[in-house]
């Protein structure tokens, strides 16, 4: 399985940007797909996540009705449209796909993208 994230760039304050992750590869049962980030010198943590089978989203306390996942079954792709950005959204962002477990805990996550970034300057 490969996870293939773009989007990402540099956007001043109060920007939008819309990342995508398509993922290829063998098929299989599909739990969640979800997003996090890692900033310089920080832990990984969790964004978002939309149930595959459900297409409920769920997200972190710090993005929440700024951030907006979405999902696209016929191309294996998940969205996470990004607005009103803040400096401290400035991270790595990565895809990854769960098979189990709980949605905001990464050891859930079997596969990940590459990983793409996000600068937002103020």
């Amino acid at each position: 399985v490969q996870l293939q994230a773009s989007g990402g760039g540099l956007v001043q304050a109060g920007g939008s940007l819309r990342l995508s992750c398509a993922a290829s590869g063998r098929t299989f049962s599909r739990y969640a797909m979800g997003w996090f980030r890692q900033a310089p010198g920080k832990e990984r943590e969790f964004v978002a996540v939309i149930d595959w089978s459900s297409g409920s989203a769920y997200y972190s306390n710090s993005v929440k009705g700024r951030f907006t996942i979405s999902r696209d079954n016929a191309k294996n792709m998940v969205n996470l449209q990004m607005n009103s950005l803040k400096p401290e959204d400035t991270a790595v962002y990565y895809c990854a796909i769960a098979r189990g477990g709980s949605y905001y805990s990464s050891q859930s996550y079997d596969y990940w993208g590459q990983g793409t970034l996000v600068t937002v300057s103020s």
